[in-house]
């Protein structure tokens, strides 16, 4: 018999990449192009990445370099990754799960900014939310918890009331330095103790309950 855990919360919280969009392809073709220019290891950089701002990625990678040369590489990397949406596809089980939030409170909060999020979440068929935290949100990259706390602000709920579906190292640090539980998903996000962990989204089930309570239910 299959195990199953429940959560509770008032409102979800929903990274993009490698949470309910596979970008995967993508990432790795322009960030293995920005490693061979800065003469890095491609393996190494793509162990780092995920989660976080480009430019933030770049400063954790070359701190000395400055960092007008980061916001300069950034731009023109969203540009090259806006314009790139080959092998973007749902999470399995993503459709499904959007479709169950419809009408719950829920958020997107990705380091993306608005014409990749939208690119991306168009290209996978995946509605957008009403709620929309992106890179121009926020002055700060994830492991910030900036994006949630405002995603949480703007739902209208406290930080403990919500639930936050993450995959990267970054995101869940920042889902849990905003006092949320979190969801990992993917097998990425085993590494980092989330509050709980799917391999994909085809194992969560989402039930609206009494009183505003949304029930997520998760299969081992």
């Amino acid at each position: 018999m299959t195990a199953t855990t429940t959560l509770t919360a008032r409102a979800l919280l929903l990274d993009m990449d490698s949470t309910i969009v596979n970008s995967e392809a993508v990432v790795e073709r322009c960030w293995r192009r920005w490693a061979t220019e800065q003469g890095l290891d491609g393996d190494e950089i793509l162990q780092v990445v995920h989660g976080r701002q480009g430019w933030a990625t770049m400063a954790a990678l070359l701190p000395d370099r400055p960092m007008e040369l980061n916001l300069a590489d950034n731009r023109r990397m969203l540009a090259q990754e806006t314009a790139d949406m080959d092998g973007v596809v749902p999470v399995p089980g993503a459709p499904a799960f959007m479709a169950a939030l419809a009408t719950l409170p829920h958020a997107l909060v990705t380091s993306a900014d608005i014409p990749l999020s939208d690119a991306r979440m168009g290209a996978a068929g995946l509605p957008m939310p009403a709620v929309r935290i992106t890179a121009e949100s926020v002055s700060a990259s994830k492991p910030d918890p900036e994006g949630f706390l405002k995603g949480a602000a703007e739902l209208g709920f406290a930080p403990e009331d919500c639930l936050v579906f993450e995959d990267s190292e970054a995101g869940i640090e920042a889902g849990r330095a905003a006092g949320m539980r979190v969801i990992g998903v993917g097998e990425r996000a085993a590494a980092f103790a989330p509050t709980a962990q799917v391999p994909d989204l085809t194992r969560v089930r989402v039930e609206a309950g009494p009183d505003g309570v949304i029930a997520v239910h998760l299969a081992g």
